[in-house]
């Protein structure tokens, strides 16, 4: 009787019955256990195997259960005879013996050499402009949570449900809306997103055609440029001045290619800060309604402005061209992944049918605990907080960055949002910088990441919100102490 060559470790975690099980599976794509073939007893191979017989037991019943064995009684277990009879793959691709990473044996498309995100790790990282999750009061969020729970084993609301998201929600979100920011909305025109870069992905989805045009600024937000790009989209890059798009540019643009839809950020510009004057506003919305595309408004951080009343958004005052992405991550804490799409109704309904498509619906629990400290005021009071604490910490990091890096660039002090876009004087100390911030165990989100043209101003945009006073001054020390050091 063949005994297959079986190597098992009983050091390893993965139990015994499962090595024996994984290399007779190996044995029989090999070819080496033929279909039909007959196995050695349960005790012949738990003697050669030095294994208790009950081992042997449980890796024939496995592998019977899942039809590569068959058994035939008191003659014994043989290989399926309806396996085939070539092996299914070659030696080099079956369950590998090491311990080491599996390589995938088929073709995917794999992600750029640079992630579109900062790695977490020990390092002090300086983010884009994400705020303090600290800061938010842990019981309030649980005693929401734990309202949501109650509320929705009541009511049975804990089946599958609407793609557009929780009704409480999203009444909560049309209602802040309304109230606060000018757009005339209803529940039928939101729709909950897992964060507004899941709006921006799906706003872009619906919009373009492989081979039509999105506009972005030259310098812009990189995962929305990805966006695009990764629905088959062209992202083509329009002139930026110190006041915002260049409008003209855009219509060039616009006469050049089939433009779908212009990706923007009009409150604070990503990454510069600047916002949007209402005269660039009104030209855009004419070349909308000239050109037939939409507006992609990402109003990332609308609540904290300072010192004077936040600009009212373009979907306010013109509904039937924008579609408005906004999020309610950075007014509570970001881990929630909580964002929205404001659009038309039938623009909602695309976006919700592209939902059920990928994630089928949202986290109703995670929704409606979000409604609750939305309808409660709780959002409201907490952001009129941060906004005071924040403006501190935009002051400190002000000083802090003039006294650290003022002889190599220039900044001005943003009127809101949560980061500082800083420029340099000459591009050398931004080279040291970037090339060296890993020796001083600093990550940040590199120049180029911003850029849409390879001739557009190269800068660093630095968020100051989630670092207290200490950590924002040991994070800019950092900097310094990276671009002294030599090429």
């Amino acid at each position: 009787m063949f005994i297959p060559p079986i190597h098992i470790d009983p050091s390893r975690d993965l139990p015994l019955y499962l090595q024996v099980t994984r290399a007779l599976i190996e044995e029989i794509q090999r070819g080496r256990l033929a279909p039909a073939m007959f196995l050695p007893s349960t005790r012949s191979l738990a003697e050669a195997l030095k294994v208790n017989r009950k081992t042997i037991v449980l890796a024939y019943d496995e592998l019977t259960a899942q039809g590569w064995l068959v058994s035939h009684g008191t003659r014994g277990t043989a290989v399926s005879p309806s396996l085939p009879e070539q092996p299914l793959v070659s030696a080099e691709h079956v369950f590998p013996r090491e311990t080491g990473p599996v390589k995938a044996g088929y073709r995917f498309r794999p992600p750029p050499p640079e992630p579109l995100a900062i790695p977490t790790g020990p390092w002090r990282k300086i983010d884009e402009g994400a705020p303090d999750g600290r800061l938010f009061p842990a019981e309030l969020l649980g005693r929401a949570y734990r309202s949501a729970v109650d509320s929705a084993f009541r009511m049975n609301r804990l089946q599958y449900r609407d793609p557009r998201g929780s009704r409480l929600l999203r009444e909560s979100i049309a209602n802040m809306l309304r109230n606060e920011r000018g757009l005339m909305v209803s529940l039928d025109n939101v729709c909950i997103t897992r964060g507004s870069q899941m709006g921006i992905f799906l706003a872009t989805r619906i919009l373009a055609q492989p081979g039509e045009a999105i506009l972005f600024e030259s310098l812009s937000y990189g995962p929305a440029v990805a966006s695009a790009q990764a629905c088959g989209a062209q992202a083509i890059s329009v002139g930026l001045t110190p006041d915002g798009v260049d409008v003209d540019d855009v219509e060039r643009a616009c006469r050049r290619h089939r433009v779908r839809a212009i990706f923007l950020t009009p409150h604070h510009q990503f990454p510069t800060t600047v916002s949007l004057k209402p005269e660039r506003r009104l030209r855009l919305l004419e070349l909308a309604r000239q050109f037939a595309f939409a507006v992609i408004e990402d109003d990332y951080d609308h609540e904290f402005r300072f010192g004077s009343q936040p600009l009212l958004p373009m979907a306010s005052y013109a509904p039937d061209r924008v579609i408005y992405v906004g999020s309610l991550s950075k007014l509570l804490v970001p881990a929630l992944r909580l964002g929205y799409v404001v659009a038309t109704p039938e623009v909602i309904d695309a976006i919700a049918h592209e939902i059920s498509l990928i994630d089928g619906m949202g986290n109703t629990l995670t929704e409606e605990a979000a409604a609750d400290l939305t309808d409660s005021g709780e959002v409201r009071r907490h952001a009129r907080k941060m906004t005071r604490i924040y403006a501190a910490r935009r002051d400190n990091f002000a000083t802090t960055v003039a006294e650290e890096l003022g002889d190599q660039i220039d900044f001005r002090v943003p009127d809101g949002g949560l980061a500082f876009w800083l420029k340099f004087r000459d591009n050398s100390f931004l080279d040291r910088i970037e090339r060296n911030a890993h020796k001083v165990d600093l990550r940040f989100a590199s120049s180029h990441s911003f850029m849409t043209r390879p001739d557009a101003e190269r800068g660093l945009r630095l968020g100051f919100a989630s670092m207290d006073e200490g950590e924002a001054r040991d994070a800019i020390k950092r900097l310094r102490r990276a671009g002294n050091m030599p090429a």
